[in-house]
């Protein structure tokens, strides 16, 4: 399948917070639905902006990189799993903001009356989830834990909807995957939690843009890291307020955003040394595994510029 293929299957239509006349300047936004526009929508931060932002919604991770790769879009938010795959094959991108959270649903996923118990039982068994996605890094990460070796879980990769339709149907017998397919599992479902992220993987997301709109487009990127930032402290400070709002959104029950928002704590953070660092891990955890074709800094994968804008989110809106 070419990519233009791929991405009009996987890219909903844009659509404009403000006509294009009323505001020629256009930011292209990439997000995975329920994340970034719900957020800053409900928070009041998507009004009285100095330019246009096209939103372009993508199933996951993998086919909004697919789409900066192609420069379809000028940015957009992805886990540090996919964001590495990206630039491990030349995607011009750079992070400028890191959003930590809290692991507990970055989770490997059994169904209520699975046998398995815990990691130990994932061992000659069938794991769904995204290629190169933060739930395809919890996988090898959970094997690394254990010692196994490459072959001793079957990997087959799936994008979400496929994977739990595989997972329901038994063509599966684990799912590793994200937030809110996590607590969907768990609180619609009765979806099980053998194995989280916690303790294995770092936790973090990134807001990332091309180096073409980085050079192009700064003033707007600028702009959006600090309400990206102030968004996310609006949503710690009403955690309430904004499950119900996001359930409206998105037409899913109410305690599905209420299990999420509670154990995540997201925040944005500069992208810094500690960062640097975590980022790393993630690209070692690749490397031993075979997957990534050079060798990558994690340094060089940022664009601490946009810091301050970070540190203004956070501290003025």
């Amino acid at each position: 399948m070419t990519l233009s293929r791929r991405l009009m299957l996987t890219a909903a239509p844009a659509m404009l917070v403000r006509p294009a006349s009323a505001a020629p300047d256009v930011l292209r936004m990439g997000d995975q639905r329920g994340n970034v526009r719900a957020l800053m929508e409900a928070a009041g931060l998507l009004a009285d902006m100095p330019y246009s932002v096209s939103w372009s919604e993508f199933a996951a991770a993998a086919p909004l990189a697919e789409a900066l790769a192609a420069e379809a879009i000028d940015g957009g938010i992805a886990g540090d799993a996919p964001f590495t795959f990206a630039v491990a094959g030349g995607v011009p991108i750079r992070a400028i903001a890191a959003d930590r959270y809290d692991p507990q649903g970055t989770a490997i996923l059994v169904p209520g009356a699975s046998p398995i118990t815990g990691a130990a039982g994932l061992r000659g068994k069938r794991v769904a989830t995204g290629r190169g996605s933060i739930g395809h890094s919890l996988i090898l990460a959970v094997m690394r834990q254990q010692g196994w070796a490459p072959g001793d879980v079957s990997i087959v990769f799936l994008l979400p909807a496929d994977a739990k339709a595989a997972l329901a149907g038994g063509a599966v017998d684990a799912w590793s995957t994200w937030e809110p397919y996590t607590s969907q599992l768990e609180v619609l479902e009765g979806g099980r939690r053998v194995a989280t992220a916690v303790g294995l993987l770092p936790g973090l997301t990134y807001l990332a843009a091309t180096t073409a709109a980085i050079a192009g487009k700064r003033a707007m990127l600028t702009d959006y890291v600090r309400r990206f930032a102030a968004a996310r402290r609006w949503q710690a400070a009403n955690r309430p307020a904004y499950a119900a709002r996001w359930s409206q959104l998105m037409g899913m029950d109410e305690r599905v955003p209420a299990q999420w928002f509670a154990r995540a704590g997201d925040h944005v953070v500069p992208t810094d040394d500690t960062v640097y660092r975590d980022e790393q891990g993630v690209i070692d955890l690749y490397a031993a595994a075979g997957l990534l074709h050079r060798r990558l800094t994690a340094a060089d994968a940022f664009d601490p510029s946009f810091n301050d804008a970070v540190r203004q989110g956070n501290a003025t809106f």
